[in-house]
């Protein structure tokens, strides 16, 4: 592979950030440390691989693997005859050291307050409009603002977010610093409609990016979820890319629990309107590509102490209503597996210009015994299957587990319908064209939901509630369709509509523009045949650890639909499992009910196609 790296000569230079991963999350110190560091190598690495790959991390630790992740990544980009093979490399130790060696990428300091948790994201959003480094105030001996501002390399301070004096800015009282605007009576909201009138709206921040990330309010509760999941390493690429950032709640009835004085739906409002903002400047025609996710192991849940009546899983939905009526969509960074390193090092990767898979011919499947020669569906008692293989709808995900569920040893023994998300190509490329390089004949892909990223695409749909804006599926379908082109998907393994209202025929007729070989939407007609894209209804998700017990599950769930007149074509979701998993679970369900046949997706969704249109009254 052709090297695509900028400065030829230049190595990479290597830092490792894994000490911050090994601090006593009892020591205020040392969580503090590990926060201030974190914040600032990820902003440093945007900045300083904006234009080329210049700097990689070695951070993200396997749960499942032995390694690091990080090193997984690297070792394999530099192998023989990939991109970094040959490439000189150099290890930085310390952070003055590192920040010394990127200096010239900074124009100087952001320096954030430690007492108004939001201006840490505030921070990041102004550090990649201005490339500066995003430094929280601490005085204190041996903090990062004493080793890069206060003294050691005394880095300008060229946006204080703080008062010099150690008093807070944003107080949420008389009126919005450097504007005319009445404070919302919230110093968190205050701060983030400062960015959007400074940033946003005069358009130095990119409206088609940003991130929703836990803000600096990790600090007080580091150990509700592994220490890697303050995510702060992913920021690179949305810093990279001037992105803006938030943390904001999304239930107008709710008090958050990191701002509980504020005035009730002061957080939703302030994110409608930094949103309509976004829309304006950049996510109009673009769509808004979101990373991140609701932070609901410390925020906006009914989840242990973070502070709210409902579960996480209905505050994504609505989360995702919210964005989607903005041109918004997630790549949704969540609990579990959501850090994510070097994004902005991955974005310069050489991908091919199309990676093109092939569709099934009916003369094949009459070869196959699947049609009979007046190409009507030969079903003779059996029940055609398929599993929607996911959950891959955010790049940290796909980051993290290929390197154990991919290079799963079993993959290749049964029919796979990998759904990756296709835009998960702007931050992990290399991870996306190493499993089209790698597939075998039993591994196809389709789009995870619920598309080129996670929206709740009724929400993009006139009369279009909550925004008011005009349609957005004209955007939607131009932005998925050159994903889709791309990686040669047409089938939409999943769609969610959740809060949202589901597709109507303006809806239905996006899809079929560029996903004309099948959705399988959340709500709807059980079946579907829409101006020849074949639809059919989510059924059960099949998430069982034990394979008998998942083969269970279908063969009963199968019998079922068959006893309520549903058509012979069987759709089930799994969510993180493993080649040997499906090999087991489709021995077991062969077993149980040897009629239940599990297909590759090109058969599945042709002979259902060919199968509905069979069914249609013109066809009789």
């Amino acid at each position: 592979m052709a090297s695509a790296l900028g400065a030829e000569n230049a190595p990479i230079k290597l830092y490792d950030l894994r000490y911050t991963l090994r601090i006593d999350p009892d020591r205020r110190a040392q969580v503090q440390m590990a926060w201030d560091h974190c914040h600032a190598v990820a902003a440093l690495q945007g900045l300083a691989n904006r234009h080329e790959p210049a700097l990689y991390v070695r951070f993200t630790e396997s749960q499942h693997q032995r390694r690091n992740v990080d090193d997984f990544w690297f070792e394999y980009l530099s192998g023989p005859g990939q991109w970094l093979h040959g490439k000189a490399v150099e290890q930085v130790d310390g952070i003055v050291a590192l920040v010394t060696q990127f200096r010239s990428c900074l124009q100087g300091t952001v320096v954030y307050d430690p007492n108004v948790a939001a201006t840490s994201n505030v921070a990041s959003a102004v550090a990649g409009a201005e490339s500066l480094l995003p430094v929280r105030y601490d005085p204190n001996e041996g903090s990062l603002y004493r080793l890069l501002v206060a003294g050691g390399l005394r880095l300008p301070v060229k946006c204080w977010l703080i008062r010099p004096d150690g008093l807070s800015l944003f107080t949420g009282q008389g009126r919005i610093p450097d504007t005319d605007r009445v404070s919302t009576g919230s110093a968190k909201c205050d701060a983030y409609l400062w960015m959007k009138h400074k940033y946003l709206d005069a358009g130095q921040c990119n409206g088609a990016y940003g991130a929703y990330y836990l803000d600096q309010y990790w600090m007080t509760k580091p150990r509700y979820a592994p220490l890697n999941h303050h995510c702060l390493t992913n920021h690179d690429f949305f810093v990279a890319k001037r992105a803006f950032f938030f943390d904001l709640g999304i239930w107008s009835d709710e008090q958050p629990v990191d701002d509980p004085g504020q005035r009730l739906g002061t957080d939703v409002e302030t994110l409608k309107e930094v949103l309509l903002s976004a829309y304006h400047h950049g996510g109009k025609e673009n769509m808004i590509h979101i990373g991140g996710f609701v932070p609901w192991a410390h925020k906006y849940t009914a989840h242990g102490a973070a502070g709210g009546t409902r579960d996480p899983v209905p505050t994504e939905w609505e989360y995702g209503k919210i964005i989607s009526a903005y041109n918004g969509f997630m790549d949704a960074d969540a609990i579990a597996y959501g850090a994510m390193a070097n994004a902005s090092f991955f974005q310069h990767f050489p991908l091919r210009p199309e990676y093109p898979q092939s569709w099934v011919t009916r003369e094949e499947l009459v070869e196959r015994g699947y049609l009979d020669a007046n190409g009507q569906v030969i079903v003779d008692g059996r029940e055609f299957m398929i599993f929607y293989v996911g959950d891959y709808d955010c790049a940290a995900w796909l980051y993290q587990r290929m390197m154990d569920i991919w290079d799963d040893p079993a993959r290749g023994q049964v029919p796979m319908m990998w759904c990756i998300s296709p835009v998960l190509d702007r931050r992990a490329p290399m991870a996306m064209d190493y499993m089209r390089r790698t597939a075998t004949p039993n591994d196809y892909f389709a789009s995870a939901d619920n598309g080129a990223g996670y929206c709740e695409p009724g929400m993009l749909q006139e009369p279009r509630g909550i925004s008011g804006l005009p349609s957005g599926l004209d955007a939607w379908a131009r932005h998925c369709g050159t994903f889709y082109d791309r990686w040669g998907l047409s089938i939409t393994g999943f769609i969610i509509y959740a809060h949202g209202p589901a597709l109507n025929e303006a809806g239905l007729d996006c899809y079929a523009s560029f996903s004309g070989n099948g959705i399988v939407p959340s709500g709807g007609p059980a079946s579907l045949l829409h101006k020849n894209m074949p639809v059919l209804r989510f059924d059960h998700d099949v998430n069982e650890g034990d394979p008998a017990a998942a083969a269970r599950h279908v063969v009963d769930r199968v019998a079922r639909r068959r006893v309520e007149g549903l058509p012979p074509f069987h759709w089930f979701r799994n969510i993180l499992k493993t080649p040997t998993w499906y090999v087991k679970t489709h021995e077991a369900i062969e077993t149980m009910n040897p009629q239940i046949e599990l297909l590759d997706a090109p058969t599945f969704f042709e002979l259902y196609r060919i199968y509905l249109e069979n069914q249609r009254p013109s066809a009789q």
